[in-house]
């Protein structure tokens, strides 16, 4: 296959053939191959006459494009591989021998071969050497040295021995497993051992299938197909195999080595253990593009036509934080545009940004998304240099940067900025007292007041309720707040409306005493009653006019007024069937009602429920749902245990930064559009998004559909515009934008997928189904698309390779199958009625729609690491935290019974303490309660040097992601059913209650793939 090197500075051509081949004859069977020679372990070398002259050249490697990674090869257990039949264009491959001569020990040193040539043929694709079976030693294969045109060291020249790029085929090395290590490994008769193997651990890199040549200078580029520079003339008539390297990784099937019973050898598997990583060439291609935390495609390259689209059976869209923190070193730029105004495509309203272009000698603009040529006002004006670039490019970072905060003049405001408002919404039922979730609300909020955002604009209200609703007058002439009391629920009226929405700043003394006051006023109130929804529904009446932040903490089932509740979920007949999905979803219309209300008065809702009993989170997570809120959920509330937890993430709410009165809308190219969005907000219109509040813990997913048949551009271009309310008063535009290419081939869709994205995609997606179907049918739907995706992905390579029974992947995609299995062992997704509770059900879907990408994979796939033998170590230094935590299969063989290990969601910590585990360090952990149940103990730091590393090693996991804070749970081995509920059940690579291990989650998958394949 003649090939071109599109992209890149052409190569030297190949010079035409000798007239003597390079290849040497076979020896006669059986007999080993001569040392010197590279070993083709498992290789049979065509026919091929040989005029034998010339010493040895390097082994063949395949000629590799720039930036290229060599590809990982994983494997799996079952049938070998077929060999392809003898072909007389193909050629053999360099295996695991040592590079350009250096016989394996094992191997004694042969007679120089005589005889005729024996039939020889090129065997598939390589295994990692572990799975392969005993076969017949091959012979060596000599080749002639190349001709002095290809050694002249012109860059893109070939050099004859191997040169620093030059990378020995090897298996990938796993250190995270007991057994597999940098140590020297069991040898197999007639196979090499690593004991010659030096350096770290290095991905495999696939066997050649072109004709032999010698290691490019290039570098290699991530998931390409090898480039060979072939000359017409240089060689026989092509076929499609050769000329390629294989594009993609495989588990292959084989027996596990060392084991004469067929299965699968899952240390292979890839796994996360590195956690999320960024594409990162996506980024390098276009440095202009708004950095990936803001805005995060799910394939950084675009179908060009609707046909094409239609066989990418991932989901085409992404993933937007529009107020992530910015990485760390950096910020972004806040520009205003003064008498100017802010510079606008007239027709499709693009802010300007890094992509436009300048022309007319700098007097117009032509808008990268919809071609329009704009003019550019007098006060932006600037001459352009030699290249058409503007002069003042350096000092305007509208037009070097991606992301830039913009401030907007007041024809972009309805109504004067609305200041920081937090009004609270307070349950003093008997429950919520006896817990002592008020006593901890109420210190939190009251640590907190100096904190708020907003100062001195801030304004602050309280409601509290139980059978009846509080109102507080807090005006700023009261020495002590005023209480009013509205028993009537069913007609609601909100006594002295001016009074009870305050300014902080003005009533500071009169809030702090109603605070300290409120936990007394109600601590032995024995109602057990809940009017929420009257309450509700005065707290929309006292903000309707400014809008703001309302914090509710709910502590039982609404019982009373207008949105009651019942008791429903209790019935397990109702699960698997048809109806079982209503239980999921909002009993009663009052809720979405009342949160579309709130939406359009600017109003965001944060639900923080606590309670042991049913409290129906469907119904009152949808007001968090629909108002661009989240809900936080404390089951079984008590503060000795939840306290800290709750102050936390109460801090949290309040004090990070809020962007008010929001509005968020995504541009892109022309022919696509944004279609679909999932998350939490109202959609106000078709591509409107509804913010009244939102920070930089959430995030927003959407999904792409082309408008015409063919795109005729080379790239797209997509905006991101925030418009909202700072808390300093100030009106602005958060914008980022980013540029895609268009592709025509369907691997390069694949090849520039990125696994989180899409993985944040699916989880909302199949959360969603969890509100209108059965829970298989949402886990089905999961599994049904990743096998949709890998056939047509295998599809791609079943002409040019010998695929056998090898299930195939795309680097890009590696962990697309292990996500795919979290997903369906998470919470809002996992088993039945017996596996969670209705309420945790519910409200991990609330908070799994809106969490960022890295902080949902850690939820997915969570961290486990072993730390009593860092524990041990005398340094104590923490530094980074990559050197301490060395992450871990979530599997039980993992687990050491003499080990102490920590398991970390992001939203909480077990520390699981072996059965054998060394009594030293639990005494010095735990103190003198050491041996007692560990249900019973709590963790606190103790008077010794292991403790205070422990407690430090806690505080710098919680620190790295501050969003939530997660409690810490202590389990021993063996205590049931506290390790089963708390870990054994998170350990999503083994098959636990019915549900399905990683192992036959990848048959499975593989089965249904060859299905129709």
């Amino acid at each position: 296959m003649n090939t071109e090197n599109q992209g890149f500075s052409n190569l030297p051509a190949r010079p035409p053939p000798s007239s003597s081949s390079p290849f040497a004859s076979a020896p006669p069977p059986g007999v080993p191959p001569q040392s010197g020679g590279p070993e083709a372990v498992g290789f049979r070398p065509p026919v091929r006459p040989f005029t034998p002259s010339g010493p040895p050249m390097a082994p063949p490697v395949g000629v590799m494009r720039p930036g290229q990674q060599p590809p990982f090869v994983s494997q799996i257990p079952g049938q070998g591989i077929r060999p392809p039949p003898p072909s007389s264009n193909s050629f053999p491959s360099p295996a695991y021998g040592p590079p350009g001569g250096g016989s394996f020990q094992r191997f004694p040193t042969p007679p120089p071969p005589s005889g005729p040539p024996q039939t020889q043929t090129l065997a598939g694709h390589l295994s990692p050497p572990m799975s392969f079976r005993p076969q017949q030693p091959m012979a060596p294969v000599t080749m002639r040295p190349p001709p002095q045109s290809m050694t002249s060291g012109v860059s893109g020249g070939f050099a004859s021995p191997p040169g620093p790029g030059f990378q020995q085929s090897m298996p990938p090395v796993n250190p995270s497993y007991p057994g597999v290590g940098g140590g020297p490994q069991p040898s197999y008769p007639g196979y090499p051992t690593n004991q010659g193997l030096q350096g770290p651990p290095k991905a495999f890199q696939p066997p050649s299938q072109g004709p032999p040549s010698t290691v490019s200078s290039y570098p290699t580029q991530p998931g390409g197909f090898a480039q060979q520079n072939l000359h017409p003339s240089y060689a026989p008539p092509t076929s499609n195999v050769q000329g390629l390297v294989e594009d993609f990784n495989s588990l292959s099937l084989s027996n596990i080595p060392g084991s004469l019973e067929p299965g699968l050898d899952h240390t292979s598997f890839p796994r996360p253990l590195d956690g999320d990583v960024e594409p990162s060439s996506f980024a390098e291609a276009y440095p202009m593009n708004c950095h990936s935390r803001y805005l995060r495609l799910t394939t950084s390259a675009i179908p060009n036509s609707q046909s094409l689209a239609s066989r990418w059976h991932l989901p085409l869209g992404a993933v937007v934080c529009p107020l992530a923190e910015a990485p760390e070193g950096e910020e972004v730029p806040l520009i205003d545009f003064g008498a100017c105004g802010i510079i606008r495509c007239r027709r499709c309203r693009t802010y300007v940004n890094p992509y436009v272009t300048f022309t007319d000698s700098g007097r117009k603009w032509r808008c990268n998304i919809c071609s329009m040529l704009n003019d550019v006002p007098g006060e932006y004006f600037s001459h352009l240099d030699a290249t058409g670039r503007r002069m003042d490019m350096d000092q305007r970072p509208e037009l070097t940067k991606g992301s830039v905060e913009i401030i907007a003049p007041t024809e972009y405001m309805v109504r004067p900025p609305m200041p920081p408002i937090y009004f609270f919404l307070i349950d003093v039922s008997f429950s919520a007292t006896k817990s002592g979730m008020l006593e901890v609300a109420t210190q939190t909020i009251k640590s907190c007041l100096d904190n708020l955002p907003g100062y001195p604009r801030t304004q602050i209200g309280f409601i509290t309720y139980d059978s009846t609703l509080h109102f507080y007058n807090m005006k700023s002439s009261l020495s002590q707040p005023q209480m009013m009391v509205v028993s009537d629920l069913d007609d609601i009226f909100v006594p002295l409306p001016d009074d009870l929405l305050v300014n902080l700043s003005e009533s500071r003394n009169v809030v702090e005493a109603f605070l300290d006051s409120l936990p007394l006023m109600f601590q032995d109130n024995g109602n057990v009653e809940s009017a929420f929804g009257p309450a509700l529904k005065a707290a929309y009446m006292v903000m309707n006019q400014l809008g703001g932040k309302l914090l509710i903490f709910q502590n039982s089932l609404p019982s009373l007024g207008v949105g009651r509740l019942k008791l429903r979920g209790d019935d397990p007949r109702v699960y698997g069937t048809d109806k079982e999905y209503t239980l999921r979803v909002a009993e009663d219309t009052f809720y979405k009602q009342m949160a579309a209300d709130c939406t359009k008065f600017q109003i965001g809702i944060n639900v923080y429920a606590f309670s042991d009993k049913y409290t129906d989170i469907a119904s009152l997570g949808t007001l968090a749902k629909y108002t661009g809120g989240q809900v936080y959920y404390y089951p079984g509330f008590q503060s000795s245990i939840h306290g800290e937890k709750l102050r936390h993430e109460l801090t949290r709410d309040l004090t990070r930064e809020t962007a008010w009165e929001s509005v968020m809308r995504i541009r892109c190219g022309k022919g696509i559009r944004f279609s679909t969005y999932h998350g939490n907000f109202m959609l106000r219109s078709t591509d409107l998004i509804a913010l009244p509040a939102v920070d930089c813990d959430k995030a927003y997913a959407m999904q792409l559909t082309l408008e015409e048949t063919l795109l005729t551009t080379p790239t797209v271009y997509f905006q991101v515009a925030l418009l909202y309310t700072a808390s300093c008063g100030e009106r602005r535009i958060r914008v980022h934008t980013a540029v895609a290419p268009v592709v025509t081939d369907l691997g390069e869709m694949y090849r520039q997928a990125d696994t989180g994205s899409i993985v944040s995609v699916y989880s909302r997606l199949a959360i969603e189904k969890t509100l209108s179907s059965k829970l298989d049918d949402a886990r089905n739907v999961i599994q049904q698309k990743i096998v949709k995706a890998l056939r047509e992905y295998r599809n791609l390579h079943a002409v040019q390779h010998r695929l056998g029974s090898r299930l195939i992947y795309p680097e890009s995609l590696k962990l697309l199958s292990l996500y795919g299995l979290a997903i369906c062992k998470s919470t809002p997704l996992q088993g039945g009625p017996a596996d969670a509770s209705l309420d945790e059900r519910c409200a991990a879907g609330f908070t799994m729609m809106a969490l960022p990408v890295k902080k949902l994979l850690k939820l997915l796939y969570p961290s486990l690491f072993r730390v009593d033998e860092w524990l041990l170590k005398p340094s104590a230094d923490l530094g980074d935290l990559k050197d301490v935590i060395r992450r871990l299969p979530l599997a039980a063989e993992s687990l050491d019974s003499r080990g102490l290990y920590i398991y970390d969601d992001g939203f909480r910590l077990v520390l699981w303490f072996g059965r054998m585990l060394s009594p030293d360090i639990a005494k010095n952990l735990l103190g003198a309660d050491f041996a007692a149940e560990l249900s019973r103990v709590t963790l606190e730091e103790q008077e010794n040097g292991m403790s205070k590393k422990l407690m430090r090693l806690i505080k710098k996991v919680r620190e790295n992601d501050p969003s939530y804070h997660p409690m810490c749970f202590l389990v021993r081995q063996g205590e049931q059913p506290r390790e089963g509920f708390l870990l054994l059940r998170h350990l999503i690579e083994d098959q636990m209650g019915g549900s399905t291990s990683y192992v036959d989650w990848i048959l499975q998958l593989h089965r249904q793939i060859q299905q129709n394949a």
